[in-house]
Order: C-alpha cells, then sequence, then structure tokens
C-alpha cells in the first residue's frame, strides 16, 4: 500500500505531466510550475482533501488568458503592429494583480510563468488580491516619448475591457515606468469619461500615485534578507553586496544595503557590470541611469579605480557576502551558483523574477547558503502597489515614512510566515518551501470555500 507521500507525489506527477503535455513550448512557465508544484508535497500529503477538490488542475490554468494586436504609428509615419498579453490567473482571494512589462521578449510563456508566481507571493503581502501579469513585445528603448504615449494608448485601448478596480489592477515591470503608467492611465480614463486612480498602480504621487513605491521592491528584498541574516547572528553591516540590474530593484536594493552598512561593490545593465572596490557611488549611478537614460559603462569616467567587463553573467565571478540578482529571469545557472558558493557566498536574496535557475537554487540549498526566494523576497514592490489601491480608495495619502513602515511589517511578516510554514510542514529553514506552501494555503483554502471556481 502506498504511503501518503508516494501519493502526493504520484498526484503531482500526473498534474506536471499532463501540464507539459499541454505547454511543452512554454519552458519559463513550465519551469515556475514544476519549482512550486512540487514543492508543495508535503502539504498534500497532509491534506488529501486538496486532491480530492482537484485544486493543483484548476490552479495552474489561468482564469483568463487574454492576447491582442497593438497597432500604433511610430514618428516616420509608419505602423508598427505588437502582440498585447495579459493572463488573469487567480482572483480567489481578491481582484487581478499584477505588472505590465514591455520587452521583446515577453511572449505568452514568460507572461504566464510571472502570474502563476504572482498569485502566491500577492498572497503572501496578506494583502486582498489575486495574481495576474501582463505586457507586450514592444521595445520603450530608442523610442521618442511620442512614440511611447501612441503605443500606451493604442495597448489600453484594447487592455481596458479586461481591467477596473475591482477586477484587475495593473502595474509597472521592466519596460514600464511613471512614464508608461501615465500614458497608460490617461487613456484609460479618456475612455471611460472618468477618473478611477485605482484602476493601475505605480502612478506618479501628484496624481493618486503612493510615495515609496519606486523603492518598494529593492528596499523589500533588502529588508526580508535582513530579517534572514539576523535569524543567523548575521547583518548586512559590512558586508560585501553584488547586485545585478541597474532598475528600480537594484537601485533601491542598492540604497538601503548601504544604509544598513553594507559595501555594494559591483552592478550591471544588460551590455556588462562594473566593479568597484571602493563601493559604488549610487549618486554616479543614478545620474547615468535615471537622469540621463545612460549605460553602466559611463561609471568609470568618473571613478577611476572601478572597472567595466562586458557580458552580465561575470558579475557573479566577483567574491562577495551577499548576492542580490535583481535584473532578470535565469540570470544565475549552476556553474554561476558553484563559482559565488566557492568565493565565499553566505546569502542570496532574489529580488528580479525567478533569477535563479532550478540547478542554481539546488547547488545554493545543498551548501547550506541563505536563500530568499523571489515570490518572497520582491513582494514589496506588489505589497505597497496593495497600499496605494488602499489609499485611492480611502481617498488618503500616507507619507513616505509611513508606506515604509508598512512595508518593513509586510516583509517581516512574510518572512516568519514562510519560516513557520517550512517548519510545521518538515522543512525547517527551506524558506522557497515555506513561501510557496504559505502563499499557497490562502488561496487554496479560499478556493475551497467558495466552491468550484
Amino acid at each position: 500500500m502506498r504511503d501518503s507521500k508516494q501519493i502526493a507525489t504520484s498526484y503531482i506527477d500526473k498534474v506536471f505531466n499532463n501540464l507539459k503535455e499541454h505547454h511543452g513550448h512554454e519552458p519559463e512557465f513550465l519551469q515556475a510550475a514544476k519549482e512550486i508544484l512540487y514543492s508543495l508535497t508535503p502539504v498534500f500529503e497532509k491534506k488529501p482533501e486538496y486532491m480530492k477538490a482537484s485544486l493543483l488542475e484548476r490552479i495552474v490554468e489561468p482564469e483568463r488568458v487574454v492576447k491582442f494586436r497593438v497597432s500604433w504609428e511610430d514618428d516616420s509615419g509608419k505602423i508598427q503592429v505588437n502582440r498585447g498579453y495579459r493572463v488573469q490567473f487567480s482572483s480567489a482571494i481578491g481582484p487581478y494583480k499584477g505588472g505590465l512589462r514591455f520587452h521583446p521578449s515577453v511572449n505568452e510563456s514568460i507572461v504566464k510563468f510571472l502570474g502563476f508566481e504572482q498569485i502566491f507571493k500577492n498572497s503572501l503581502t496578506g494583502q486582498p488580491i489575486g495574481g495576474a501579469k501582463g505586457g507586450a513585445d514592444f521595445d520603450p528603448k530608442g523610442k521618442s516619448d511620442a512614440e511611447i504615449m501612441r503605443f500606451c494608448q493604442a495597448f489600453m485601448t484594447e487592455l481596458h475591457k479586461y481591467i477596473g478596480p475591482d477586477v484587475d489592477v495593473p502595474a509597472g515591470d521592466i519596460g514600464v515606468g511613471s512614464r508608461e503608467i501615465g500614458f497608460l492611465f490617461g487613456q484609460y480614463n479618456r475612455i471611460r469619461g472618468a477618473y478611477e486612480p485605482g484602476v493601475i498602480t505605480g502612478k506618479l504621487p501628484r496624481f493618486g500615485g503612493s510615495l515609496a513605491r519606486k523603492e518598494a521592491t529593492g528596499y523589500g528584498t533588502v529588508y526580508f534578507v535582513q530579517e534572514m541574516l539576523k535569524e543567523k547572528g548575521l547583518t548586512f553591516e559590512d558586508a560585501s553586496v553584488v547586485v545585478s540590474g541597474t532598475g528600480n530593484v537594484s537601485t533601491y536594493a542598492i540604497e538601503k544595503a548601504q544604509q544598513l552598512g553594507a559595501k555594494v561593490i559591483a552592478c550591471s545593465d544588460s551590455d556588462g557590470y562594473i566593479f568597484d572596490p571602493d563601493g559604488i557611488d549610487l549618486s554616479v549611478v543614478k545620474d547615468i541611469k535615471e537622469m540621463r537614460s545612460g549605460r553602466i559603462k559611463e561609471y568609470v569616467d568618473s571613478r577611476p579605480n572601478a572597472t567595466y567587463k562586458e557580458s552580465c553573467k561575470g558579475i557573479w565571478s566577483i567574491p562577495c557576502d551577499i548576492a542580490l540578482p535583481c535584473a532578470t529571469q535565469n540570470e544565475i545557472d549552476e556553474e554561476s551558483a558553484k563559482l559565488l558558493i566557492e568565493n565565499g557566498l553566505k546569502a542570496v536574496g532574489e529580488g528580479a523574477n525567478m533569477p535563479s535557475t532550478l540547478q542554481a537554487i539546488q547547488a545554493f540549498l545543498a551548501n547550506d547558503i541563505l536563500f530568499a526566494p523571489a515570490k518572497a523576497a520582491n513582494a514589496g514592490g506588489v505589497a505597497v502597489s496593495a497600499l496605494e489601491m488602499a489609499q485611492n480608495s480611502m481617498r488618503i495619502f500616507w507619507t513616505f515614512e509611513e508606506v515604509d513602515e508598512k512595508l518593513h511589517d509586510i516583509m517581516k511578516s512574510i518572512y516568519e510566515n514562510s519560516k513557520n510554514a517550512a517548519k510545521e510542514f518538515g522543512h525547517d529553514g527551506n524558506l522557497l518551501i515555506g513561501a510557496n506552501i504559505a502563499g499557497f494555503l490562502k488561496v487554496a483554502d479560499a478556493m475551497i470555500a467558495q466552491g468550484i471556481i
């Protein structure tokens, strides 16, 4: 007779194999699904009623997938065509919530992997928000403001049919900052003939946005890692830190790590990375990336001891105590993970979505590296987006300090819930499994309570 673990594993095998059969052309989605599904094995051992309710079969299938054409006119008068997406995965605990990504790599697989992860990330925040994601294979780089405006207006003309303050609330992601959010928001209001601040988050504070939203994901990642380090008697004080990327997440992870006494020695963009043995001068990075939209190689022009190297992957060859991958998915592979470990790594905090491959994660865990998984560590952004929704609903405006304090409390709570879930289900210290379980349980119980939806 099979024991409960064999039964649970067999059930997950069946669900995942069926997923592969139907979505074999979507590698990113399958990677995310595999990591999450198998980490839930101890849940199905203890709660066989979840299998009877076919919860996994239901949760891996989005409630709605929308794919649409986006036609827009460039500055030369030529009509351009892009593909737009919105994947609304789960509304069991609240309206759909998740960012929009504008990048040439965007396809249905990437949007589905992001949306699937978003279910559990949003659940972990403790806020009443479901999981979704969207975007387009449009590249804002090299486009004029007028071209970006026309694209955003065309995109929202189609997307507005599927969103609303109590239905689906998008936000920003890669390639979608305050400029794009402003154009999208303006077009939505124009079409609707009403001012609905709660329809999208990431707005500028002067028209309904929240203070600390720009900093939230980076700050939140560091707050989570801080709690993880504290558990082992460690701190950011005097620690050497490598941060990939130079977008909002990376920039404000650097800022908060430095505020906590760390020495951040490297960061990157899509062309390459800089190493500064004296510690990154964040004011120079902000001037290059935020003020001039330049490339990170310009950093060495004003910092003579710094060096620049082509290829982003090389950043993980730099010895450090703490690695904060904040750029994109699968940026740390098994080879890079082993190199980091050999060079004395103590902790990893995932600021980007799924920045470590499954093999890299296994290497970290096998070598007792403290590992803060993305859906927990980078949940600060969506947490503050939910706080923005709350402010919009109540027609109030919180100070930066008020939002930052709430963010800090949320990240502490996510850490504690992940830690406790890991311990309760027999994987003490494994925050990856703990975060997946803690996020899943809330959604699963809501699905059970609401019947077959």
